[in-house]
């Protein structure tokens, strides 16, 4: 049982990861590529990415907890630390930041599509916003994974 707590921290990141590169890089694009109604498909790729988002607000969340419990203040100086601190960051600021603003320039545009709408240049701006932070905490993942490989242990 002293080992559940480091099995859940790399069942942690193994879903948050994972859930961001499959969702971001392969779910979404087949939906647009696949979906002719394309509000449809950014509906439908939204609430995906809200999901993601919630998920990695409990992992990071737990990851951070568990990285405090068993190292302490030491735990500052581990880069894998850091590292799920920056993407737990990236996800408040998209998630309770960005998407916020998206969503209402969504709902003025209202009945027209936000992209066909006087709102399409604001919008474009903060999905590109988006993207590059999900990219960036994509990035981090990476590292995130690859890092916690190389110290052959769990992941803070």
């Amino acid at each position: 049982m002293k080992k559940l707590p480091a099995l859940l921290a790399l069942l942690a990141v193994t879903a948050w990861v994972g859930s961001l590169w499959a969702i971001g890089y392969l779910a979404a694009p087949v939906l647009f590529f696949s979906q002719p109604d394309r509000q449809l498909a950014g509906m439908l790729a939204g609430e995906m990415f809200n999901r993601v988002a919630l998920l990695g607000l409990v992992c990071g969340g737990y990851l951070l907890v568990y990285g405090l419990m068993t190292s302490g203040a030491a735990v500052w100086r581990q880069a894998t630390f850091r590292l799920v601190l920056a993407m737990l960051l990236l996800t408040l600021v998209t998630h309770f930041g960005i998407q916020p603003m998206m969503n209402a320039l969504k709902a003025q545009a209202l009945p027209a599509e936000v992209m066909h709408s006087e709102f399409a240049r604001q919008f474009g701006m903060l999905h590109g916003l988006s993207s590059i932070l999900y990219l960036l905490q994509s990035l981090l993942g990476a590292a995130l994974v690859v890092y916690a490989n190389r110290l052959n242990r769990p992941p803070v």
